[in-house]
């Protein structure tokens, strides 16, 4: 269901002036809820619960309410509950701390943890937090491998996140340029905002004339001046005011976004008055490209071709690439620009799939003049997947000396256009190409919901390159849901929160890691080798039990023993999480047919065992398999598809016996030798069997408890399938009770008699 979310906007009247002139803001609450979610411990990504929280502009507070409850009142020790919070994408957490696949980068969250107890809860306060989507995720510890089976009762934990925020709705614009007179108290800071256009390079907020109301403390500016917002990993830049101004500087400011400013005053009891001013720079701009859209629509049209002709249009782009000459420009930028802007075509392939092209082609041309720069748009649909940044140094027509480089910096919200070499990507992930390193990759998982911006330089030790002043190097930028699709020994599984697609990888065969190429618990090919064929082979110990049972002419009984085996057989080769799997068959069709067979034969074996007529019994095995058939398809995997069949065979067969034991007045069966060396043998392999499926199954001892397990319920159905009938025809006519109605065959005219004596149970 839907998050319910109580966007009740609640005026809170912190004062009684909305104007922008004395720095009073009016604020309003928003609250949202989520739904309580039941939590799992950790072994992969999908045991995570994530909720995502919307944060909007010119929020003051953000206080998030963590709850967790305990629904079970027996003792489940001592637990703890990680949460992991981070700001515009979800946490990449590693609590195992497994090794990350090369070249993969990764920020840390902010983690809390929370004892869990009956009903236990906690808060966590943020102020200035940074506008957008908010993501807490929250786990139990790691898995201790232990499998538990569905529908016993065990610890269950849930977990509840709750947001409040304290935002203004009349926040005043501080403009560029002009001065705007405002006030500050210890209690009731000046909030203002303003807006970063692009290409700004830098942006300063200067206060000045500062004033307390007091003509000795003229001049005295007791403030703290704060530029930004708190993202966790960043705080906002704090600037302590004293004298008669003060004056703050940030360097390469996000684009397109409004910038907080707080201005506090630190004096008690005093109210502040000051003006301040706000001012950027446009350091570098891109030529114009005018209004006029006919060149964009044929290089759409370009681009179409080359997706239908991959051949013919990769030859003709990188041919037009690279004609020019080594001193002049590429034909679509400007020789006057500062930067040259390459044009880029976002396509949307599948879910958590994009792919970025540049439209002039694979090949993009990088100088030691300008830096070149491509833009990628990463909107909030694409941040569960991985971004991935591969790029390639053509060295076909151009070869690099040793002392030049191609430098790479990948940033978010503004680019990074001063590529030297003391800081050549400041607030990026730098990436170096040259003559030995030709090609370079780089992976950001869960990337920030941004634009991304790629910046490219060629650079050299010396002041001049030489003949070599234009490059080129083929950039490859893609989403994809998972790392290298997690490898050989991983799946990729697509998850969902409400509305909100992410992605992870599962891991098999010991193998661990974000994309599981950790393998410092992998098992070998000969472990996977043995678990198949333990699992597999062990199967075939029901070869005795079909043997007797044609023996012992229970033939429909044999038919689902062997129905039994063959699909366990080939079920338990294809269910294993290594490389060591075969399947003759659809997966899931080979997990049903297994289920379904093991609990028709331990419905059809007791039923035997309670010696009915032949008519109920049949009538029973037909009714039992229909009903059975229809609870696997609503459960596989339930509690009661075992129980109930179980539970209802036995009811009859204890029926059958007692009816017999009364009506002879005596114990059924009758001799003790049916019950020492069949019945109780047969019960205890049953009994030790299902203590050993329930109780002792792990994820490492798997391949040999679940193979004793096989071994023991075929010994069990051996043991307690009951004699054949002593009277019992070649051709399988039972004598039936003696109570009742039977059927006896005329064969040539001569009915066949049946004997009325009770052998039961006779052992032979």
């Amino acid at each position: 269901m839907e998050a319910r979310f109580l966007r009740a906007l609640l005026v809170v009247a912190l004062t009684a002036c909305t104007s922008g002139d004395d720095g009073q803001v009016t604020f309003v609450s928003e609250l949202s809820s989520k739904p309580a979610q039941k939590l799992s411990k950790y072994g992969w990504y999908g045991n995570v619960r994530l909720q995502r929280f919307h944060v909007p502009e010119e929020t003051a507070v953000a206080r998030w309410l963590f709850s967790v409850t305990k629904v079970n009142n027996f003792h489940c020790g001592q637990n703890n509950v990680t949460i992991h919070i981070r700001w515009g994408a979800p946490p990449v957490i590693n609590p195992a701390g497994s090794v990350f696949p090369n070249a993969t980068l990764w920020s840390p969250c902010l983690s809390l943890t929370l004892p869990a107890a009956s009903h236990s809860s906690t808060t966590f306060n943020l102020s200035d937090p940074a506008p957008g989507d908010w993501y807490v995720a929250a786990h139990l510890p790691e898995d201790d491998g232990r499998i538990e089976q569905k529908g016993f009762p065990s610890c269950s934990y849930f977990f509840q996140p709750q947001l409040s925020v304290r935002r203004g709705v009349d926040t005043p614009v501080l403009q560029q340029g002009t001065f705007l007179q405002q006030t500050a108290a210890p209690d009731r800071p000046a909030r203002l905002k303003l807006y970063v256009p692009e290409f700004a390079s830098s942006l300063s907020v200067s206060v000045a004339d500062c004033s307390s109301g007091e003509g000795t403390d003229f001049g005295n500016c007791s403030l703290v001046l704060r530029l930004g917002s708190s993202s966790l990993l960043h705080s906002p830049v704090t600037v302590n005011c004293s004298g008669t101004g003060c004056s703050a500087v940030l360097s390469n400011p996000h684009w397109g976004a409004w910038l907080r400013v707080v201005v506090e005053s630190t004096r008690d009891n005093h109210t502040v008055a000051f003006s301040i001013l706000s001012n950027y720079t446009v350091g570098c701009k891109p030529t114009s490209v005018g209004l006029k859209a006919d060149d964009d629509i044929r290089k759409l049209r370009g681009n179409s071709s080359h997706a239908n002709l991959t051949s013919t249009g990769n030859s003709s782009l990188s041919t037009d690439a690279v004609t020019y000459n080594n001193n002049s420009s590429p034909p679509f930028m400007s020789a006057s620009a500062c930067v040259w802007s390459v044009p880029v075509i976002y396509e949307e392939l599948d879910v958590l799939s994009l792919r970025f092209t540049p439209v002039n082609g694979p090949n993009v041309s990088v100088t030691d003049t300008h830096p070149t720069l491509l833009t990628y748009p990463l909107h909030t649909q694409a941040t569960g997947g991985t971004l991935n940044l591969q790029l390639t140094l053509n060295t076909t027509n151009v070869m690099l000396r040793n002392s030049s480089s191609v430098v790479a910096c990948l940033s978010q919200w503004a680019p990074v256009l001063d590529l030297n070499h003391s800081h050549p990507c400041r607030t990026g992930h730098a990436v170096h190409l040259n003559a030995s390193v030709a090609k370079a990759v780089v992976r950001l998982p869960f990337p920030h919901a941004a634009t991304w911006y790629l910046s490219l330089q060629l650079t050299c030790n010396s002041s001049d390159c030489g003949n070599t002043s234009v490059v080129f190097v083929t950039p490859e930028v893609f989403v994809s849901a998972c790392v290298e699709d997690c490898g050989t020994y991983g799946e990729c599984r697509l998850l969902r929160s409400y509305s909100y697609l992410y992605s992870a990888c599962v891991c098999k065969a010991g193998w661990n890691g974000w994309g599981c190429t950790d393998d410092s618990t992998a098992q070998s090919y000969g472990r996977q080798l043995l678990a198949t064929l333990l699992l597999a082979l062990s199967n075939l110990f029901f070869l005795p039990v079909i043997v007797v049972a044609i023996k012992r002419c229970y033939f429909t009984e044999a038919s689902v023993y062997l129905f039994t085996m063959f699909f366990s057989t080939f079920y338990h080769a294809c269910d294993q999480p290594g490389i060591a799997v075969m399947c003759i068959m659809d997966y899931d069709t080979l997990q049903y047919c297994d289920f379904l067979g093991s609990v028709c034969s331990i419905w059809v074996t007791i039923l035997c065992m309670a010696r009915i007529r032949n008519t109920f019994k049949y009538t029973l095995f037909l009714l039992g398999a229909l009903l059975i058939a229809m609870s696997m398809q609503l459960d596989r995997k339930g509690l009661w598809n075992l129980l109930g069949p179980v539970i209802c065979a036995l009811l009859i067969m204890v029926t059958a016996w007692v009816f017999r034991g009364v009506r002879r007045r005596h114990c059924y069966p009758p001799s003790w030798k049916r019950w020492v060396l069949y019945l109780i043998p047969g019960a205890t392999c049953a009994l030790v069997g299902v203590c050993l499926y329930v109780l002792g199954g792990t994820e490492d001892n798997y391949y040999y408890t679940h193979s004793l397990w096989h071994i023991l319920m075929a010994s069990c159905v051996v043991f307690l399938l009951p004699p054949r009938e002593k009277d019992r025809e070649t051709l399988g006519w039972s004598r039936g009770w003696s109570w009742g109605w039977s059927w006896r065959p005329r064969v040539c005219g001569y009915t066949l008699c049946e004997s009325g004596k009770d052998e039961l149970y006779t052992v032979t």
